[in-house]
């Protein structure tokens, strides 16, 4: 599953990302490392961009990077 497939509200954790590209240096510096979870927040009326919470804030992405973050999905919670 990537990033832009994520249902509004789901959460999940950053499995792998290209290692190349100005976009992907940028997210690295903002804290978007392989294991850190992240929650789709909301989707623009059009669906581009995308808003996520990562780290305690929210950072809108557009779907073309998000599709290319690979997610690792969380286990349900238990009851």
């Amino acid at each position: 599953m990537n990033l832009a497939q994520l249902p509004v509200g789901a959460s999940a954790a950053i499995q792998a990302y290209p290692q190349a590209g100005p976009a992907f240096t940028r997210l690295r510096e903002m804290g978007m490392l392989p294991g850190t979870r992240v929650t789709l927040v909301r989707v623009a009326p059009l669906g581009d961009p995308i808003e996520i919470q990562v780290r305690g804030y929210r950072l809108s992405l557009r779907k073309s990077e998000a599709s290319q973050v690979e997610l690792a999905p969380e286990p349900p919670a238990a009851t």
